[in-house]
């Protein structure tokens, strides 16, 4: 037998990171849009908890984030515990503005052969900018009906533009008055209120986030084994990567979240005014709701981002990628 004429099948140089221009589109947008509303419509809960924890002086309201749920959920129902939701959901119509602006960048990026970890970091910065301009006015709205809450069935926590509790009205009517309210006070300048401050915090957050999602992805394909699931390797890169993210950055989302519901002028004001309630604590205050929300979710949005990817890859590469 001539051993010289077996073809001996050449191990596959498998895709680590689907690229821009190798999924059909028809099929990315829609399924991210669907993957997105998923997520946000399951973690919201944490989102609300986080806000009300940030935005309360001490723990004079709620002592943590199980006693924020219970409170909630005691005196307001499971709904209060969505309260805002349906103008937070507008978040998956400027999601699909900020995932194509970070892929987008990404690519252009990748022509002029930046590092991947540096295309990641700016490409993720660019897309908050895109996507925060979208949705301020939004998440203002969203986040006063979060702080619509109740204490007890008699006191009312937060109100702080003398909104009636939602008790007997519609959530239209609720956030009819609320952006009646805000525009006589402040006019169309009211729904950008914090705008720079959410660019301060969201466009580092967005940036380091991805950054990390990236480094941590490449550290980790080298030390873990290659017959290990690779969409397995980015949600732990993800996981990671939101936690370290998250860490360096709460200080930024409490000024942000104080400024768009307290009506407080500056973030020079909020700063001075976290530093004489909390002290150092200014950097731990709602972290731990914060880093609970911030690892599910990037696990989560990971997990529907990198499947819907592969599911939406070109035929031409679909023998590359691994699961």
């Amino acid at each position: 037998m001539d051993f010289m004429s077996v073809d001996v099948e050449e191990p596959k140089d498998f895709i680590k990171t689907i690229e821009w221009h190798m999924m059909d589109k028809s099929k990315f947008f829609p399924l991210s849009m669907l993957s997105s509303f998923t997520v946000r419509c399951a973690l919201y809960p944490l989102t609300l908890i986080k806000t009300r924890l940030q935005v309360q002086k001490h723990n004079d309201i709620y002592s943590g984030m199980l006693d924020a749920y219970g409170k909630i959920y005691r005196y307001e129902g499971f709904s209060g515990l969505y309260k805002g939701f349906w103008i937070s959901s507008v978040q998956i119509v400027s999601g699909v503005f900020y995932i194509s602006t970070y892929e987008g960048v990404r690519h252009l990026l990748a022509k002029k052969e930046v590092d991947s970890k540096v295309r990641a970091l700016v490409a993720g910065g660019c897309a908050s900018l895109v996507g925060q301009t979208i949705i301020v006015p939004f998440d203002v709205l969203s986040q006063h009906l979060m702080m619509i809450g109740t204490v007890n069935k008699e006191n009312i926590a937060f109100n702080p533009l003398g909104i009636n509790n939602y008790l007997g009205r519609s959530k239209v009517a609720v956030t009819l008055e609320l952006t009646r309210r805000i525009f006589q006070m402040d006019g169309i300048r009211g729904f950008y209120r914090g705008y720079w401050a959410s660019l301060s915090a969201y466009v580092p957050n967005s940036a380091l986030w991805w950054g990390f999602y990236h480094f941590y992805q490449d550290e980790l394909f080298k030390i873990i084994p290659s017959y290990v699931s690779h969409l397995f390797i980015q949600t732990l890169a993800g996981t990671l990567g939101g936690f370290t993210t998250t860490i360096i950055t709460n200080p930024l989302d409490i000024v942000r979240a104080r400024l768009q519901v307290q009506r407080i002028e500056s973030m020079r004001v909020v700063f001075r005014d976290l530093w004489r309630e909390e002290g150092l604590r200014m950097f731990s205050k709602g972290l731990s709701a914060r880093l609970v929300q911030s690892a599910t979710f990037s696990f989560s949005i990971i997990l529907g981002y990198e499947t819907i990817k592969r599911v939406s890859i070109n035929e031409e590469y679909r023998d590359y990628i691994r699961w």
